[in-house]
């Protein structure tokens, strides 16, 4: 059984976990504060549920979601993740994250950062544009007209194939962006950020995105 380690036990952290476990997986969820803080979310989750320090969600993973704030990135350690795909929902939030002036100054991505720490690891963007309360309750299945879609970006072709495939088990269509240095086409304050979308609407807010 695939064992997803889920760094992050925010709301979209706990959310993916929730629809992990619903599909099958195996879950491994981390934070910052300790696993003893995750007793309730564990109990929640059920018998496919672990809470563990991030060193351990990382080794344990097959493939693995970081979902903290962008600030706290490098804190995630690196190496268990060497070979894995990571997915990545960050967006910057200045007033959270401080400034940050490469990103100020559009000289990368919040992706590209993550792609930067996990260097030995296949980041690909996902999640990071859907509001946590519609992970588990927007899909729909395959073929419905108007079935809503979600974009994703990487630099590395299997990772996006990896997140086509999970998209649709979770009831969503893919956009492709392509690359990580076009991921800031889908984050704040871009018309594809959080708005429910077909695929042709997003295709053509990620049209529309100014940098």
């Amino acid at each position: 059984m695939t064992t997803v380690g889920i760094i992050g036990a925010g709301h979209i952290g706990s959310a993916l976990a929730e629809g992990l476990i619903a599909r099958g997986y195996d879950v491994v969820i981390a934070n910052s504060r300790g696993p003893e803080t995750l007793n309730d979310l564990v109990a929640k989750l059920g018998d496919r549920a672990r809470a563990a320090t991030a060193q351990d969600a990382a080794e344990a993973a097959d493939w693995a979601v970081v979902t903290v704030p962008l600030k706290a990135l490098e804190d995630i350690p690196a190496e268990p993740l060497a070979g894995k795909i990571v997915l990545d929902t960050n967006n910057y939030y200045w007033e959270r994250d401080g400034r940050i002036a490469e990103l100020e100054e559009k000289r990368t991505t919040t992706s590209e950062m993550a792609q930067r720490h996990f260097a030995e690891s296949k980041v690909v963007k996902a999640f990071n544009h859907i509001p946590a309360a519609d992970i588990n309750t927007g899909g729909s299945p395959a073929g419905i007209p108007d079935r809503r879609a979600l974009a994703t970006a990487s630099d590395h072709p299997d990772a996006v194939a990896h997140v086509t495939a999970l998209y649709d088990e979770f009831g969503f269509d893919t956009v492709d962006i392509g690359p990580l240095a076009e991921s800031w086409r889908v984050e704040r304050d871009q018309p594809a950020y959080v708005v429910r979308q077909n695929a042709d609407e997003l295709r053509a807010n990620l049209g529309r995105a100014e940098r």
